[in-house]
């Protein structure tokens, strides 16, 4: 990247600052020995990175239904299901594996991946599906997940090809829990991409919107640390044998915590499926790109990765990606000059769910389904 490229970019991402009226953690001028602050402000309460280790379940494995067990019909109804997908032209009869993208928390699949994905795919003439969460995914995820069965068998049946599942924080989670619950679409999917998921909640979640004096939505009630949601969707086993899994996090997330290594809450271990853990510092040790949403919007690396697991047999493997994406600010797709409203735009939508979202005192109760003494199955 030229020195006058280099400029323009790092003036469009002050004006991301300016028009989000929040304030920059700070960019670094030379490479230090640890990862580059972000370049880009968050959104969220910043947390400092947690070191304490994930806590063991408080549920046993057989609270939980079997991982065998059909899924229940769905509860919503259909027109809502069949609304809530959206493809571009080339995912029917497709002549390769779609993918489908799931937002994250707050989010709308056009402000998540409408400046980033969403570009960077039609450039390539790939084939992919969104599905819109209800509620901005500010609701019970279990309600969340019909809406993710539903767009699997949706985009297998119009494609007749496997899919690949990309979900952004949240996004990652209802993918996972449809999959647990509904066997019948684990042959459906081919790759399973997580950029900064909750897996097993998080602990900054906890600590800074879900207070007990304060409350929040539901959705960020089943992303806490050991949340009910969380265990119910990690019981028995966390993969299924034929999907790869890969699981991108950056170690300075101040949303999603733990997530220093691969024991973190994003991580999966155990289960039948191929798994890989990797940090975006993992790719690049200076990584700026490097907060929450960075991670499932505009980050080269997370880009990298993710495409390389796309493209290949198993999840990615950080030793095929080329370093010198390192040198990259965008993931293809990202317009620099909109890159400020764009982001601001994300900010904006983020801010005010957060705000103006509904809260509870506590997590939605699991649905009998999830259980092992449901007699629905």
């Amino acid at each position: 990247m030229s020195r006058l490229s280099r400029r323009t970019v790092r003036l469009a991402l002050a004006s991301a600052v300016v028009l989000a009226s929040v304030i920059v953690a700070g960019q670094a001028v030379a490479a230090p020995p640890a990862p580059l602050p972000p370049l880009t402000p968050s959104p969220f309460p910043v947390v400092a990175p947690s070191d304490l280790p994930l806590p063991p379940p408080t549920l046993p494995d057989e609270t939980f239904g079997p991982v065998d067990r059909p899924g229940p019909a769905l509860s919503v109804p259909p027109d809502q299901l069949d609304a809530a997908v959206r493809c571009s032209a080339n995912a029917t009869d497709a002549d390769r594996d779609v993918a489908l993208f799931v937002p994250g928390t707050t989010l709308t699949p056009e402000v998540n991946f409408g400046f980033n994905w969403f570009a960077a795919l039609d450039d390539l003439g790939r084939p992919y599906c969104s599905v819109t969460l209800p509620n901005n995914a500010m609701t019970d995820t279990q309600i969340a997940a019909e809406y993710v069965v539903h767009a699997i068998r949706h985009v297998h049946g119009i494609s007749g090809r496997k899919v690949d599942v990309l979900g952004h924080s949240q996004g990652g989670t209802e993918p996972r829990f449809a999959l647990r619950f509904w066997p019948d679409l684990r042959g459906m999917v081919d790759d399973y991409v997580a950029f900064g998921t909750t897996n097993h909640g998080s602990i900054a979640i906890n600590a800074a919107l879900c207070t007990p004096a304060t409350g929040c939505a539901e959705a960020l009630w089943q992303q806490t640390l050991n949340s009910h949601y969380t265990q119910a969707m990690n019981s028995y086993q966390e993969t299924f044998a034929g999907i790869s899994y890969t699981q991108i996090y950056t170690r300075t997330d101040e949303f999603v915590q733990p997530n220093l290594d691969d024991s973190g809450t994003t991580s999966l271990h155990g289960g039948g499926g191929e798994i890989s853990n990797v940090a975006l510092q993992d790719v690049c040790l200076t990584e700026a790109a490097s907060e929450h949403i960075a991670v499932g919007t505009y980050s080269p690396v997370a880009y990298a990765l993710a495409t390389d697991a796309l493209d290949h047999d198993g999840p990615a493997d950080p030793a095929r990606v080329d370093r010198g994406v390192c040198t990259q600010v965008f993931m293809p797709g990202v317009d620099p000059l909109t890159f400020p409203t764009d982001y601001a735009a994300t900010l904006g939508l983020i801010a005010n769910q957060l705000a103006l979202a509904p809260r509870v005192g506590s997590e939605p109760e699991l649905r009998p389904y999830t259980l092992a003494d449901d007699r629905q199955g």
